[in-house]
């Protein structure tokens, strides 16, 4: 079984990001990213409604990294504080030696980069530091922005599930991509 060594919180550093733990400083941050319909679009559960709400969720993702099941960073432009999105691994499997990874963006910085140098770092801290086997992604197979991230990143598309997610009263369709350590580039 894997050892997953989280503690302390792994603040990563690319050129242009720092990505860090999220305290309730960034509760507003928070609120403005999961309560926006339009960023939203794909991700497929509820919006935030409330200040209060972002601060139970930041609550949850920090003893989700206490107790090892998931970590979850902030990104921010290098030497901000302001949250512009957000990456994380969930369902962390020390069994299977696998994780799921995901990210969500401020639509102002899309198409920007930020997310593949976001992903690049995050990958190479699973492989590299976790030691992680394999990393899956779940995507909405609508979000084409999404998908071609992960193809750029050698993810293969493992799988396409009909109709198997429910949320806000509509069947939705998932893929599963995934990507070994062996083909990380």
């Amino acid at each position: 079984m894997l050892s997953i060594q989280l503690q302390p919180f792994p603040e990563l550093n690319t050129e242009r990001l720092t990505l860090k733990q999220l305290h309730n400083d960034h509760s507003n941050d928070i609120y403005i990213l999961r309560s926006d319909q339009y960023i939203m679009k794909y991700i497929n559960i509820p919006l935030i409604q409330s200040i209060e709400e972002a601060e139970s969720l930041i609550e949850k993702l920090n003893n989700q990294w206490r107790n090892k099941e998931g970590i979850t960073w902030g990104i921010s432009n290098k030497g901000e504080d302001k949250i512009i999105g957000t990456i994380l691994f969930k369902h962390i499997d020390a069994v299977n030696h696998r994780a799921e990874v995901g990210y969500l963006l401020s639509a102002a910085y899309w198409r920007k980069g930020i997310i593949q140098e976001a992903l690049t770092t995050v990958l190479q801290y699973g492989f590299n530091t976790l030691n992680l086997h394999s990393i899956e992604a779940i995507v909405n197979p609508e979000n084409i922005a999404s998908i071609g991230v992960l193809e750029k990143n050698n993810f293969i598309k493992e799988a396409h599930f009909k109709e198997n997610f429910y949320s806000e009263g509509d069947f939705l369709d998932s893929a599963v991509y995934s990507l070994l350590k062996s083909n990380f580039k």
